[in-house]
């Protein structure tokens, strides 16, 4: 069992970690921030270390370590997350003085932070002190999507590991090998998802997410006028819903079940009143998450649509760039001999807005529909003021 072997196009963070686990003159220190955009990877590369870190005997990790902290279950292991916008004080708290605990089984105790960034400047700064100066046998290990999202006096208490962005055919590789999927879908999962490997991994073994995709990307293109622009924001939250339904249903579940069992209720029996406050605790845990898995689910449609324009405007450009959405090349060229590369980049101007939007808070119903509006206007400028969706047009 090799801890390393999921990990896909970071050789050098790979190599860094390999090095600091082997405790080679200079490469360990005790505070960490892994950086990197969506899908490239953080939070399994901070697991694939801290594996390294626990196993008694071998920078490679042994095969009980590797389980354990799979499951987070490691004693040696703390992990902070959270289902919420923003990761809690008082879990910060909670963390530090774990970090004090000394290792119970390994050579250290590690604390991962995933979505480091999801904490407040508060939050952040009640870390500072811990992440200067750890217990010399514990080790933080912090994940964000770049440095710009952390404090300055965070990422001057940290090392940093920056990772880059795989290639399509990495990514694809990995997905035949470790899933099993015929190699014509990992390629068009993992163009789909730009190199993103979580996202690339569920449409490869999701038909669903993958017709969820389809319908996302077809409803831009049919967008008629306002009433339609309206219609479609209605609908593109319907998609992020039954998308996020569809990822959090089952953990629900599991988690449900799981919380029953080790307070001793046995399946279909009536919870005893001293314990309903655990579980409706839970049940206040899983709704946070779904609203969480709601506004992650539209960032993803943007996302998507931000690719479907971005293919637009490389045809306009005439860049000669492979198109990440390379089944609906006809409708795309037909899109772009109609309108300008100006009224495309307004486009994107307007998705990157709605993202923004959301990000804040605004209600994503509203945010959408301001945006597929400005889509229909940029559109129609592009084209003349002709209002007539062009890629259904020129197919016809």
């Amino acid at each position: 069992m090799a801890i390393w072997d999921d990990l896909t196009g970071q050789s050098e963070a790979i190599a860094l970690f390999q090095s600091a686990a082997a405790d080679h003159p200079g490469a360990m220190t005790h505070s960490w921030l892994i950086t990197g955009p969506p899908g490239s990877g953080r939070s399994n590369l901070a697991f694939a270390f801290a594996t390294a870190l626990l196993a008694p005997g071998t920078p490679q990790g042994d095969e009980a370590a590797y389980r354990q902290v799979e499951a987070r279950t490691h004693p040696d292991l703390n992990v902070l997350t959270t289902t919420g916008v923003i990761i809690k004080r008082d879990d910060v708290r909670q963390m530090v003085q774990r970090s004090h605990y000394s290792p119970s089984v390994g050579r250290y105790r590690v604390i991962v932070v995933e979505d480091a960034d999801r904490m407040t400047e508060q939050t952040s700064n009640f870390l500072l002190k811990e992440l200067e100066e750890p217990p010399e046998r514990t080790v933080w290990i912090l994940c964000a999507p770049s440095e710009a999202d952390m404090l300055p006096t965070i990422r001057s208490r940290v090392r940093t590991v920056r990772l880059r962005v795989p290639s399509v055919a990495e990514v694809a590789g990995l997905i035949e090998r470790r899933d099993g999927v015929d190699a014509a879908l990992a390629e068009r999962a993992a163009r789909h998802a730009q190199s993103h490997v979580g996202m690339a991994r569920r449409l490869a073994t999701n038909a669903e997410a993958r017709e969820r995709r389809q319908e996302t990307l077809q409803l831009a293109l049919d967008i008629r006028g306002v009433s339609g622009a309206v219609m479609g924001a209605a609908r593109l939250v319907e998609i992020a819903g039954a998308d996020g339904k569809a990822i959090t249903e089952q953990l629900d579940a599991e988690e449900r079940e799981s919380t029953l069992r080790s307070l001793g209720v046995e399946p279909g029996a009536t919870l005893p009143p001293a314990l309903r406050s655990q579980l409706r605790q839970l049940e206040e845990d899983q709704k946070r998450r779904a609203t969480r898995s709601l506004r992650d689910g539209i960032d993803r449609i943007l996302v998507d649509l931000l690719s479907l324009y971005r293919d637009v405007v490389m045809l306009q450009l005439g860049s000669g760039s492979e198109l990440v959405n390379l089944e609906l090349a006809e409708q795309l060229e037909a899109l772009s001999r109609h309108t300008s590369a100006a009224s495309t980049l307004a486009v994107m101007d307007a998705i990157a807005t709605a993202r923004a939007r959301i990000g804040s808070n605004v209600a994503p119903a509203l945010a959408l529909e301001a945006m597929l509006v400005g889509v229909v206007r940029a559109g129609s400028a592009g084209r003349g003021g002709v209002s007539q969706p062009l890629a259904r047009r020129e197919i016809a």
